[in-house]
């Protein structure tokens, strides 16, 4: 009956990850002094030893799929809009042969942590930008994905507040390539109580404070994952839109962790 009664008034997925971060937090403690760590490290290994600068940063995270990376990197870099950096996190799994444009660059992290929030947030604090997009290994962007974000981050106004955040529509593909469905569901804080409709990969936010991942070790048992608690959070004080326009192809990967959204359009 209580439970039911918090469920009612909080959300089933707040009152989760309440609870993961009273068992979880400690996890958090060592991870962020590793992330900080990684960051002092890492720096010193770009180009003149410092963050590289662009319109949009847009970090990539990966481990052990190098011929998907290739195609995800592949389809950053041939995006419309060209004033952008693009990072490769590499999460202990090592890299292969990327291409060679002076927009991109690549770090490993010292070893595999297997806490995608963490790398992420490495990414971010590598790269110095106005707005930050995400994109994982086994992904793919449209030509226009960062175009149609920004037109709306950072176009003419329309009557309305530009907003901090947008996420386009997203076509979920099949190993096979065959379309699954197509996620497109309005922003709604209060729906994500039950549900997440959210993955980072459509996402692209502005460089503001409240953007950055949780540092919990979150296991396959644990729920909600790291994506839910980035945008739950961030909605609590930013703007944030949906875009209706599919420009992500997202693979299900059977073999790894996916949302099983039923609200298609």
């Amino acid at each position: 009956m209580v439970k039911r009664r918090l469920r009612a008034r909080f959300g089933w997925m707040p009152l989760e990850e309440m609870r993961n971060k009273v068992v979880l937090g400690h996890t958090a403690l060592a991870l962020r002094r590793f992330e900080d760590a990684e960051v002092r490290r890492l720096v010193a290994t770009l180009p003149g030893g410092q963050r590289p600068k662009a319109r949009v940063a847009t970090v990539v995270l990966t481990y052990k799929r190098p011929e998907r990376l290739l195609l995800a990197v592949g389809s950053v870099l041939a995006q419309t809009v060209r004033d952008q950096v693009v990072i490769v996190v590499d999460d202990g799994g090592g890299l292969p042969e990327l291409p060679a444009d002076p927009r991109l660059h690549a770090v490993s992290i010292r070893h595999n942590i297997n806490v995608p929030g963490v790398g992420r947030n490495i990414g971010i604090r590598l790269t110095d930008s106005r707005f930050v997009a995400f994109l994982d290994d086994d992904n793919t962007w449209q030509p226009n994905h960062l175009q149609v974000a920004l037109d709306r981050l950072d176009g003419p106004e329309t009557g309305e507040p530009r907003p901090d955040a947008v996420y386009t529509a997203m076509r979920r593909l099949l190993p096979d390539g065959s379309v699954r469905d197509v996620l497109s569901v309005p922003y709604d804080r209060k729906l994500a109580w039950e549900r997440c409709f959210f993955d980072p990969n459509p996402f692209v936010a502005r460089r503001i404070p409240d953007l950055h991942y949780s540092r919990l070790r979150r296991n396959k048992a644990v729920a909600p994952k790291e994506d839910w608690e980035l945008i739950y959070r961030f909605g609590r004080r930013n703007r944030v839109e949906h875009i209706p326009e599919p420009t992500v192809d997202y693979v299900v990967n059977p073999d790894s962790y996916w949302t099983p959204w039923e609200l298609t359009s």
